[in-house]
């Protein structure tokens, strides 16, 4: 029997019977480096010409990209923007290690070579058309993905997100006061991301570095915060997506468990092959029957509800 979701654009996803879920939906092209822009804290934004690539992602995939001709070894980057029409595709990266270190000093126009659009998205419910999407740090990319494609759908969902960031280094946008009122904010966390200020989608940001406008703590205590100020009807209505580093995921998945919303989480793992042969980025998860199952986070994931990677005695 074939299976059938509905992705974070609206698109029917199905897996003809006997055929592998991350089969022909992964390619390998050329990329040109469109643009490189830099950010404060060694923090990249490039944009790719890869029309395959773009053309199939979803909120949530990966790219998996050379970064300099020298280093065989790929790094797996979460996708931030797509225009499938212009063909392009936009990585935000922070330098980790000599492989990215490459990567930030390629020249417009170099060739990068670009496997993907790699992994499971998140799916959103019409049935809970809140979406609460919180990122931390390169976690945030995922977050503008989802974001966007929830505003740009056109079905009866009537969605209204809120992207909710956490970073300790200056984030990879000149943030501004928003335009958009947020109940159940507080009011002095102003602070947003201009573009989806300008989009008309609400975000805030939080931070433990005093920056002008963020909220003072933790994101997920921002997320706490926002969910707290609404009643129980307004909470069936809530979906929760996040991604970042696992600690602020257990935080995530605490947070939705304490006020009973379900919850995607987007793992971060070291990978090798990317493609699901190597298994070296397997994480065990809880079945619908309780017991644990090693996934590879690469094509079984990067996306996987909450509560089957963090129960609540790992959360």
């Amino acid at each position: 029997m074939s299976t059938c979701t509905i992705d974070a654009q609206g698109r029917s996803r199905g897996t003809p019977p006997g055929r592998r879920a991350h089969r022909d939906t992964i390619f390998v092209e050329d990329g040109r480096l469109l643009s490189q822009q830099a950010y404060p804290g060694e923090q990249f934004v490039i944009r790719l010409q890869a029309p395959k690539c773009a053309a199939a992602a979803l909120p949530g995939s990966f790219a998996h990209l050379t970064c300099d001709p020298e280093r065989p070894m790929r790094r797996p980057l979460s996708i931030m923007r797509v225009d499938p029409r212009a063909g392009w595709v936009e990585i935000l990266y922070k330098v980790v290690g000599p492989g990215l270190a490459a990567l930030s000093q390629q020249p417009v126009g170099a060739t990068i070579s670009v496997l993907g659009p790699i992994g499971q998205g998140f799916i959103a419910h019409p049935d809970r058309p809140r979406t609460l999407l919180v990122g931390g740090g390169v976690g945030i990319p995922p977050m503008v993905f989802l974001a966007e494609s929830l505003k740009s759908r056109r079905d009866e969902a009537a969605w209204q997100p809120i992207v909710l960031m956490g970073s300790e280094i200056e984030f990879p946008f000149r943030a501004r006061p928003s335009q958009i009122l947020v109940p159940g904010v507080p009011n002095e966390a102003i602070a947003c991301m201009p573009l989806l200020d300008d989009w008309g989608i609400a975000s805030r940001l939080a931070s433990f570095s005093g920056f002008p406008g963020c909220f003072h703590g933790y994101v997920t205590d921002l997320a706490a915060h926002w969910l707290s100020s609404l009643d129980a009807k307004a909470l069936g209505k809530v979906e929760m997506f996040a991604c970042g580093p696992t600690p602020m995921l257990q935080s995530a998945a605490r947070v939705a468990r304490k006020f009973g919303v379900p919850c995607q989480v987007s793992l971060e793992e070291f990978m090798a092959c990317a493609v699901g042969g190597c298994a070296g980025c397997a994480v065990p998860v809880v079945q619908a029957d309780g017991s644990l199952a090693m996934k590879r986070v690469c094509v079984d994931g990067p996306v996987f509800d909450a509560s089957a990677v963090f129960p609540p005695a790992a959360a």
